[in-house]
C-alpha cells in the first residue's frame, strides 16, 4: 500500500540555494490572483489526479517516477536521463533524504537521490505566498535507472484551448489516500492567458474549474505535462499547484503548471553539470 505523510500546508518553506544536497518536501496553501502572475484562489501543491483519471500506460509510465521523502511525503518526477529526474522545486524544500521509485509495487526498484539543483529563479518564500514561480528542480540519482525512454522537450508555451496530457502519482480524491501511488493520467485544457511563468489547466467539463472535474491533487507535484506532436508526446511543463472547484481549497478545479519553454537551456546545461546525459532533448 502506498504511504504518504501528512503535510503541514500552513508552514512556509524557507529560501534555499539553487544547488544543494538532498532536501525534501514542504507544502503550503495560500491565495493566487487570477492573472498571469497571481490568482485569487486557495492553492496547494499539486497532488493526485482526481475525477476518475485513467491509469498511465506505455511511454508515460516508462519515464514518470514516484519521489518520496524520509518523512513519507511524496511527489512525481520525469526521467530526463538515466540518473537525472525533473520535478517541482517545492518538492525539495525540506532537508531530508529523497528516494525515487519506478512504481509502488512491492519490490519496485528504488534509487537514492544524492544531489538537488533547484532553478536559480525559484523563490520558496514567494511560492509560499502563492506567487507564480519557476517551480523546477533536477535530482541526481546515485545509480542510473534501467531502460528509461527518450524525452522530447519543446520551447513553446501552449495556447488557450490546447489539450494537454498530465500524469502523476497522487490521490484519487481530495483529502483521501484512495488510489494514492497509482500513476494516473488525464487530458486537460489550457485556460486563461498562459505565460512563461504559469500555465493554468482545467477539465473541459468543469467549465474552467467552476465545478468539480479532472485535475491534479496531492502527490502529483512535479509530474509531466505533455502535448501531442503527431504520434509522440512532447514535454511542455511540470505540475506545480492545484485548487478545488470555483477557486476553493482542494483539487479538481484549476491545475497550475510551470512551463519549461524559457527554461529548457537551464535544464539541459544543469543536467550536464550534474553528470547526466539526456537521452533525447528534441
Amino acid at each position: 500500500m502506498p504511504l504518504m505523510a501528512t503535510v503541514d500546508w500552513a508552514s512556509l518553506a524557507t529560501t534555499e540555494p539553487a544547488s544543494m544536497s538532498i532536501p525534501a518536501f514542504r507544502g503550503h496553501r495560500g491565495s493566487l490572483l487570477a492573472a498571469i502572475v497571481l490568482c485569487i484562489v486557495f492553492q496547494r501543491p499539486a497532488a493526485a489526479l482526481v475525477g476518475e483519471a485513467q491509469l498511465a500506460q506505455g511511454d508515460v509510465a516508462q519515464n514518470v517516477v514516484l519521489i518520496r521523502s524520509a518523512r513519507g511525503a511524496h511527489c512525481t518526477g520525469i526521467v530526463l536521463a538515466p540518473d537525472i529526474v525533473l520535478t517541482a522545486a517545492h518538492c525539495t524544500s525540506d532537508a531530508t533524504e529523497l528516494t525515487v521509485y519506478r512504481s509502488t509495487e512491492a519490490g519496485a526498484e528504488s534509487y537514492k537521490v544524492i544531489a538537488v539543483a533547484a532553478h536559480p529563479q525559484y523563490d520558496a518564500r514567494g511560492y509560499a505566498k502563492s506567487q507564480a514561480a519557476v517551480d523546477l528542480a533536477l535530482l541526481k540519482l546515485a545509480l542510473p535507472l534501467s531502460d528509461p525512454g527518450p524525452v522530447v522537450m519543446r520551447e513553446r508555451v501552449p495556447l488557450p484551448g490546447e489539450r494537454l496530457l498530465v500524469a502523476g502519482f497522487g490521490d484519487a480524491a481530495a483529502g483521501s489516500s484512495a488510489g494514492l501511488g497509482a500513476l494516473q493520467t488525464a487530458t486537460l485544457t489550457a485556460i486563461g492567458e498562459p505565460s512563461s511563468l504559469q500555465l493554468r489547466l482545467a477539465d473541459p467539463a468543469s467549465h474552467g474549474g467552476a465545478v468539480a472535474g479532472l485535475g491534479s491533487c496531492q502527490g502529483d507535484s512535479g509530474g509531466p505535462v505533455f502535448e501531442w506532436s503527431g504520434s509522440r508526446l512532447v514535454l511542455v511543463g511540470v505540475l506545480s499547484w492545484s485548487n478545488g472547484p470555483n477557486m476553493s481549497t482542494g483539487c479538481g478545479g484549476i491545475t497550475g503548471v510551470t512551463p519549461i519553454a524559457r527554461h529548457r537551456q537551464w535544464i539541459v546545461k544543469t543536467t550536464k553539470r550534474m553528470g547526466g546525459r539526456m537521452i533525447q532533448t528534441r
